[in-house]
């Protein structure tokens, strides 16, 4: 195997993760304005109802796909053959969801049957969604190519063709033929990479049972990633309350991608390292993953509640000051899905641990749905972002005891301490100077700026021994 630069992964990833970030700094603002709390909550509502079934089409399918490339690249013969088997596989389980929700929701009568219609096309899309094989070969430079040409070209179609709340239908048809165009795009490339395989040769049935073992865990990570939305819609009669927790979440998100684009690099690099026995080189990886995730998710949290206040209204515009207070809420989810990142995804996914994995997001998902039951009633978003957190947390929580005896926890955490330390001195220097300036755009940049500038000065003149590895690395590394 010719390998690929994880540095280099890595950078093509954060370029795209980067760009994620930067182009809702210019929709956001419009959307919110445009369509509104309500039509941004129907939005978030029906694209939620739809993701159940395309998660139930897909399986497992995505990840088992990617760790079994990454696992077999140096046989060109037998990845071509796991290519056909487990995209006909998908072939065949999202044409079924398809039908169910055509006959559930299309034909069903719902005053959102208009919005679901579009949405069929999203489930239609996700059939010739081939990225984890390109994924699987460690080949993320064309996946960021054509997801950044994707990403423009709806940018551009939204500021010309949304213009009312009435537009709603448009912003969603928007999104589904971007999803459409953007998976078509890749199956361009495939010829380098397959070669000829005998029909004959096709074994479908042998990868019911490993996809339908990650699909549990995936239906798990929907029920507290998803279901929030979905019970704020069905139990509150005010759609504007998802809206709230949509716009929250999303800047969280946003935010968390930074931290969690390195999981997507490594996921098989650790799958094909773990498989080729070198497991001291496996812990090496793991190891810089916490590292990573403690320098950057700590600081954003404190960032969060820096800038929440002056940024909200800014970004959004009025009547979503609620929003900053659920930010606030929400933020712990960037250290705890990034640990949880690392322990579950780039270790227990990756090295066949799947069982542990579903055990872990199955209590997520009872803990989120049982405080969901209890808070959403009388709290609305807000209910749902501490259940969103306290479900996170048990992830992380269960993952970390699972891992225990091959990872060295209390390691990584005195590791983070140095990460504590900074992110604090960063915080009460830039309050202080906010409270000498006046709330505006210019006063918010200027502390994002100095946050960052205080946070990693202090790094380097302490010298931590992962900023230094990181600027040898890309210095040095080709």
């Amino acid at each position: 195997m010719g390998k690929k630069s994880i540095t280099k992964n890595y950078i093509y990833n954060l370029i795209y993760q980067i760009l994620v970030m930067i182009l809702p700094l210019i929709t956001v603002p419009y959307i919110s304005r445009v369509v509104g709390a309500e039509g941004i909550g129907i939005y978030s509502y029906t694209i939620s109802i739809t993701t159940y079934f395309i998660t139930f089409g897909s399986l497992g399918v995505a990840l088992y796909g990617q760790r079994e490339v990454a696992v077999n690249q140096d046989n060109k013969k037998k990845y071509s053959k796991l290519f056909y088997e487990i995209n006909l596989l998908r072939l065949i389980t999202l044409s079924i969801s398809m039908i169910l929700f055509f006959l559930v929701f299309v034909l069903g009568n719902n005053q959102y049957s208009i919005y679901y219609k579009i949405l069929l096309l999203e489930i239609f899309a996700s059939i010739f969604d081939i990225s984890w094989f390109f994924q699987g070969h460690e080949d993320f430079k064309r996946t960021v190519i054509r997801n950044i040409l994707v990403k423009l070209i709806s940018i551009i179609c939204i500021f010309i063709f949304v213009k009312s709340p009435s537009d709603v239908w448009i912003y969603l048809l928007i999104y589904t033929l971007s999803i459409l165009i953007g998976n078509l795009s890749l199956w361009l490339y495939l010829p380098q990479y397959l070669v000829k395989v005998d029909l004959k040769e096709l074994n479908l049935v042998q990868h019911i049972k490993p996809t339908i073992a990650l699909f549990i865990p995936q239906i798990a990570v929907q029920v507290y990633t998803l279901l929030d939305k979905t019970m704020i819609g069905t139990i509150i009669a005010d759609k504007s309350e998802v809206g709230y927790y949509d716009q929250a979440q999303k800047v969280i998100k946003l935010m968390l991608t930074i931290i969690t684009s390195m999981g997507t690099v490594m996921m098989p690099r650790v799958a094909y390292t773990y498989f080729k026995g070198d497991k001291e080189k496996v812990n090496k990886y793991i190891n810089n993953s916490f590292k990573l995730v403690f320098m950057l998710s700590i600081p954003m949290i404190f960032g969060v509640f820096l800038i929440a206040d002056q940024f909200v209204p800014f970004f959004f515009g009025e009547g979503y000051e609620s929003v900053s207070l659920l930010m606030k809420v929400i933020s712990p989810i960037l250290l705890f899905i990034g640990m949880s990142n690392v322990t579950g995804t780039q270790y227990l996914l990756a090295t066949k641990k799947t069982t542990k994995y579903t055990v872990s997001v199955i209590c997520g998902a009872i803990t989120n749905f049982i405080l969901n039951m209890l808070l959403i009633p009388n709290y609305g978003a807000l209910g749902a972002s501490i259940g969103t957190v306290v479900a996170e947390f048990m992830v992380t929580f269960v993952q970390l005891l699972f891992v225990r005896k091959d990872i060295d926890i209390i390691s990584q955490f005195k590791s983070s301490f140095i990460y504590i330390i900074a992110s604090l001195i960063m915080f009460v220097v830039v309050y202080l100077i906010g409270l000498f300036m006046s709330n505006s755009l210019l006063s918010m940049i200027i502390q994002i700026l100095v946050s960052f500038i205080i946070y990693f000065l202090i790094l380097m003149l302490v010298k931590d021994e992962f900023i230094v590895s990181i600027k040898n690395r890309l210095l040095c590394r080709k």
